[in-house]
């Protein structure tokens, strides 16, 4: 079963931050989801994806030489996974923000592709801001100060992830190119290139799942929440399952993961428990949870 969802816009460059605010608060109570728009990064996004589609345009043994290591680089399709409705190639970008693992990120020559590396570093940076802005956001959403998850070092040395995808368009015996999941962290930014196959399923625990399709929103970012920002909130707010549909078109997308500095202790925020209604979750690391949710569940 499938239908349209529609989805709370937010608009990031209107001064009226409180209504914003209270937007998100609705769009992340009920949905999990909204979209972004006026975020200033519209013609990075232009050139990002035509980098993107340079990069994956390349044959796979020039591919290989930057194969994933620590959690950075190239990831080819798997046809393992790819027997079980989970077929994608990748390209993870870590934190540039931290000079102690910057180093680890790996580049294509710029004999190769030339400017890509400063393309995506510039897009990079760009959507850091545009998340820094988002929690702030957030914050106020929560009823909490504006600064909360900078005060508490969440956002000053985030953990940021950038990665590139590309779905092959053949079609497979999977309904599925990538299977139903909810992120690991707190917020991820995501920019598709128009081809349709997004779907969230807003209740997991119903049988069977009703999955909506996210429609293109062009210029615009499609935002979600994930399990760390659902247990910050305690349980207030929702990371919700969602999966990319088989349409038989390749596919490009772009997805930012915003996550707390790793020493930042995850605990319940003030405004979101009560006598009723408790913390669910102990205080937690978020280097640990991190950590510890993909031995689980390896991306």
């Amino acid at each position: 079963m499938s239908g349209i969802l529609s989805l709370p816009i937010i608009d990031l460059s209107s001064p009226d931050h409180h209504s914003a605010a209270i937007s998100i608060r609705q769009a992340c109570i009920e949905h999990g989801f909204f979209y972004l728009v006026n975020h200033g990064v519209e013609k990075d996004l232009v050139t990002a994806f035509d980098e993107s589609k340079r990069f994956f345009s390349l044959p796979l043994e020039e591919k290989m030489k930057l194969a994933r290591k620590e959690s950075r680089g190239y990831t080819p399709l798997d046809p393992t996974l790819g027997s079980k409705g989970d077929s994608k190639e990748s390209y993870y970008i870590g934190s540039l923000a931290d000079s102690t693992s910057v180093n680890l990120n790996q580049w294509p020559s710029e004999e190769l592709l030339r400017n890509w590396r400063h393309s995506m570093e510039s897009l990079y940076w760009k959507l850091f801001g545009v998340g820094k802005k988002l929690f702030s956001l957030i914050a106020l959403s929560l009823n909490v100060d504006e600064d909360f998850f900078e005060k508490i070092g969440a956002i000053n040395k985030p953990s940021a992830f950038l990665r590139l995808l590309r779905y092959p368009g053949d079609m497979g015996p999977h309904e599925e190119i990538c299977s139903a999941h909810s992120d690991f962290g707190a917020l991820t930014l995501l920019m598709t290139d128009g081809v349709p196959g997004l779907q969230i399923c807003r209740d997991k625990s119903k049988e069977p799942r009703v999955w909506l399709d996210v429609s293109h929103m062009e210029g615009g970012f499609i935002v979600n929440i994930g399990d760390l920002m659902e247990r910050w909130t305690n349980c207030l707010y929702r990371s919700t399952l969602h999966r990319v549909k088989r349409t038989g078109n390749e596919r490009y997308s772009m997805a930012l993961f915003l996550d707390p500095h790793p020493d930042c202790v995850v605990q319940c925020i003030e405004s979101c428990y009560s006598e009723s209604s408790p913390p669910r979750f102990a205080p937690i690391r978020s280097g640990d949870y991190m950590d510890e949710r993909s031995r689980i569940s390896p991306v």
